[in-house]
């Protein structure tokens, strides 16, 4: 099972993997994150690691029903001459579901900024954790094929896939606080999701959009938004700063 062990190149593949496993796991953090949102403060943190915990097991259960998954890409029925397998229904349904789902959130979130209200209201708990479940399957397919397709170990892709969890894990609790401290940054990541869920819809009809482009744009994106979110803040510091004499003086 762990022969690989003493193979240079099988370790060259286990990095390789743990970063691309890291990198597709990217877009679960910020679904989770801004899902977990929505719930009370309490029940954030429980919610994002009962969210990853259910992304690990939906990874691992697909990497051990590998004939299964394997299975999905035979077509099932034909569309308009167009071939249709078990991947790329679930890929158009979790596309779909990405775009109801941003959109939702997005009208939500100009809703409240229209009103000048800053309360809102809670979802439940079961209600986000669903949502996670449904959302975990379609981003766990992508990932164990991708793992499929790269390895020959299965012990391999298991390690793969525990660390690059692991490293969410890490990671989505500061991003899921910075995502609700800047609105602008939370709007920016559900374009992303939107992007996401038009790439997921266009890979389900065979329309395969290269994956550099789509991290290439977002990457850009949140780098201009960085910017900004730094201007605002020098803006806001440079404010204070002229508004601190004055209050002095009328003292």
């Amino acid at each position: 099972m762990f022969e690989w062990i003493a193979s240079p190149e099988a370790w060259v593949a286990l990095g390789t993997l743990i970063a691309l496993e890291v990198v597709l796991g990217i877009d679960n953090i910020v679904f989770i994150s801004i899902l977990v949102g929505k719930l009370p403060e309490e029940q954030r943190n429980k919610g994002r690691q009962l969210g990853l915990a259910l992304a690990m097991l939906a990874r691992l259960g697909l990497l051990f029903s590998i004939v299964w998954v394997m299975g999905l890409v035979e077509p099932i029925f034909t569309i308009l001459g167009q071939e249709i397998s078990g991947r790329d229904i679930i890929l158009i349904v979790g596309g779909l579901f990405l775009l109801a789902k941003s959109t939702h959130e997005i009208h939500a979130s100009l809703e409240v900024m229209e009103d000048g209200q800053s309360s809102k209201g809670y979802s439940s708990f079961a209600s986000v954790i669903a949502q996670i479940a449904v959302i975990d399957i379609v981003f766990s397919l992508d990932s164990v094929i991708t793992a499929v397709g790269l390895v020959d170990h299965v012990s391999i892709m298991v390690i793969a896939i525990l660390v690059s969890v692991t490293v969410m894990l890490l990671a989505a609790k500061p991003i899921g606080n910075f995502v609700d401290d800047n609105p602008t940054v939370k709007m920016l990541a559900l374009s992303f999701l939107i992007l996401i869920g038009v790439t997921l819809i266009a890979e389900g009809f065979e329309a395969h959009v290269p994956k550099g482009y789509i991290y290439f744009a977002m990457a850009f994106s949140f780098a201009v938004e960085m910017l900004n979110i730094r201007v605002r803040k020098k803006k806001k510091s440079h404010a204070l700063h002229l508004n601190k004499p004055i209050k002095e003086d009328e003292s």
